[in-house]
C-alpha cells in the first residue's frame, strides 16, 4: 500500500515541481542577465532525477538489509531490541570508517596527488616575466618553476607601467608582485619568509601601498581586485602573496579548513613584522585582501574588526565563505534592522558592506566613514556565503527579512531543501556575470577608491578615471 501511494504522489507532484522548478529557473537566468534555457534541458535532468533517486533508494534497500542480516546474527546471542540497535551502531560506524579511509584518505589524496601533477603546468599565455620586480624572474630569489601555475599566472599578469599610463594618462612605475608557491619550502611559516625576502629584494617597503594577498586552495589571486589596486596606486604598489595547496578551493573548502587560516595568519605576520619595524614615517600603507577561501584564510591573521583596524590602512574582504568566524561575528554585531545580506556596523563608522559600489554610500549609513576602511564584498545571491549546515533545520535571517531584488522572489526556505538547493548552487556559483554569485569583477576598482580613498600624491580620482580603469580592466 505504501509503495502505492508513493507512485501516485510521484505521478502527482514530479510533473508539478518539474515545471515550477523550471520556471524558478527562467526567472533566476532573467534575474542575472543570461540568456534561457531550452525545454530539452529540464527533461534531461528529470530523467537524471529519476536515475538518481533510483540509485538512491536501491542503496537504502542494501543497507537495511545488512542491518536486518547484522540484527539476525546478534539475536542469537542478546535480546532482539538489543541486536536491532547494535546492528544499526555497527552499520553506522562501518560506515564512518568507510567514508574515512576510502573519502578523505583515498580520493582526497588521489586528488592532491594529480593537482600537484597538474599545478606542474602553466596556462596559455603565461610567460616568465623579466621584470626584477616580478617573483620568478630572473633576478628573483624564487624560481618559476616552483611557483605552481596560479602563482606563475599572477606574477606574470597585471598592467606595467607603460600600462598604466596608457589608461590614467599619469606617471607610473611597474607593480611589484611577489610571490612563492608551495614547493618552495616546508611549511607556511618559511613559505611566508621567502616572500618578505622577495619583498626586501624588491623594494617592496618602499612603495606606497603594500598589500597581503591571501589566496584560494591552488594559490589564485583575482586578477580584477589585484590589478585595480595598482591601476588606482599609479603602480607604486607591491603585493604580496603565496600559494598553501594543490588542492582547488572546492575541495579545501571540504576536507582542509586549517591550512588557509594558517597561511593566511603567516603572512600577515611575517609582512606586518617587517612593516612595523620600519621608521613610522617611512612606512607604506598597508592593505589586506582576499575573495572565497582567501577571505576566510586572510581573516585569520586577525581577532575580529577592532583588530583589522589596529594592524591595517584598509581591506577588501571578497565573498567570504559563511564559516568565517570574523565575517560571522561582525554580521552579528549589525544596528538593529539592518539585513544580513547588507549589514550596518555601527553606523558604517569603518566597516561596510557592498553587493555593488553605490551600497558603500547609501542612505542607510548615517555615520562619516573613517579611516581605516573595511570592505565586505558579497552579492546576496552567492551561495558560498550564504551556505551553513544550519540551513538544514534552522531558517536564517536572510530568509526571514525583506529578499534582496537580486534573488529569485519566490525564495523560501524548507528544510532540509534549502540546504541541497544552496548547496548545489555552489557548483555554479562562477558561471553567472559579475555582480551575481560567487563573481567578482572590474567593481573592485569602485572598492578600493573608497578604501584607499586618494591616489599617492593624494589627489582624489574622478569618477571619470574610475570608469576607464574599470573598463580596462573589463576589456
Amino acid at each position: 500500500m505504501g509503495w502505492v501511494l508513493l507512485g501516485v504522489s510521484a505521478l502527482i507532484l514530479i510533473p508539478a515541481f518539474a515545471i515550477l522548478g523550471s520556471w524558478w529557473q527562467e526567472s533566476i537566468r532573467d534575474i542575472v542577465g543570461v540568456p534561457r534555457e531550452g525545454r530539452p534541458v529540464y527533461t534531461v535532468l528529470l530523467i537524471a532525477a529519476f536515475a538518481l533517486g533510483l540509485l538512491l533508494v536501491v542503496f537504502g534497500r542494501l543497507i537495511g538489509r545488512a542491518t536486518r542480516a547484522i540484527a539476525h546474527l546478534l539475536g542469537r546471542f542478546v535480546p532482539v531490541p538489543v541486536a536491532r540497535l547494535a546492528a544499526v551502531v555497527v552499520v553506522v560506524v562501518v560506515g564512518v570508517l568507510v567514508i574515512d579511509g576510502t573519502v578523505q584518505r583515498g580520493v582526497l589524496g588521489v586528488a592532491e596527488r594529480s593537482a600537484a601533477v597538474a599545478d606542474e603546468s602553466t596556462a596559455p599565455q603565461v610567460v616568465q616575466p623579466e621584470e626584477p620586480e616580478r617573483s620568478g624572474s630572473p633576478s628573483s630569489l624564487q624560481q618559476w618553476d616552483t611557483l605552481g601555475r596560479e602563482g606563475r599566472t599572477f606574477v606574470a599578469g597585471g598592467p606595467r607601467a607603460q600600462d598604466i599610463t596608457a589608461v590614467t594618462g599619469r606617471p607610473a612605475v611597474t607593480p611589484i608582485r611577489v610571490y612563492a608557491g608551495r614547493l618552495s619550502a616546508d611549511g607556511v611559516d618559511e613559505t611566508a619568509k621567502l616572500v618578505v625576502e622577495e619583498l626586501d629584494r624588491t623594494g617592496g617597503f618602499d612603495r606606497s601601498v603594500l598589500a597581503v594577498a591571501t589566496t584560494t586552495g591552488r594559490g589564485w589571486v583575482n586578477a580584477n581586485v589585484a590589478s585595480s589596486l595598482e591601476y588606482l596606486s599609479d603602480g607604486d604598489s607591491a603585493i604580496a602573496s603565496m600559494q598553501y595547496s594543490f588542492l582547488p578551493s572546492a575541495l579545501s573548502f571540504v576536507a582542509d579548513r586549517e591550512t588557509p587560516q594558517l597561511a593566511g595568519r603567516a603572512l600577515f605576520e611575517a609582512v606586518y613584522e617587517r612593516w612595523l619595524g620600519l621608521p613610522e614615517d617611512d612606512r607604506p600603507k598597508l592593505v589586506v585582501f582576499g575573495e572565497s577561501l582567501g577571505s576566510f584564510g586572510g581573516q585569520a591573521a586577525f581577532s575580529g574588526g577592532y583588530d583589522m583596524m589596529a594592524r591595517t590602512d584598509g581591506a577588501l574582504w571578497v565573498g567570504t565563505p559563511n564559516f568565517s568566524e570574523q565575517w560571522a561575528e561582525i554580521t552579528a554585531s549589525r544596528d538593529d534592522g539592518s539585513p544580513e545580506v547588507l549589514p550596518v556596523i555601527a553606523q558604517g563608522e569603518h566597516i561596510r558592506f557592498a553587493s555593488d559600489p553605490a551600497d558603500l554610500n547609501g542612505a542607510h549609513l548615517s555615520s562619516e566613514w573613517e579611516a581605516p576602511r573595511i570592505v565586505y564584498w558579497q552579492h546576496a545571491s552567492d551561495p558560498i556565503v550564504w551556505w551553513s549546515f544550519d540551513l538544514v533545520l534552522n531558517r536564517p535571517d536572510w530568509l526571514r527579512e525583506p529578499l534582496s531584488p537580486r534573488l529569485e522572489p519566490g525564495v523560501r526556505w524548507i528544510p532540509f531543501v534549502t540546504f541541497w538547493q544552496v548547496t548545489l548552487d555552489m557548483v555554479f556559483s562562477v558561471d553567472v556575470p559579475s555582480g551575481h554569485g560567487h563573481t567578482h569583477g572590474s567593481e573592485a576598482t569602485d572598492l578600493w577608491a573608497a578604501i584607499l580613498r586618494a591616489a599617492p600624491d593624494g589627489t582624489q580620482w574622478t569618477p571619470e578615471e574610475i570608469a576607464e580603469i574599470r573598463d580596462a580592466l573589463a576589456a
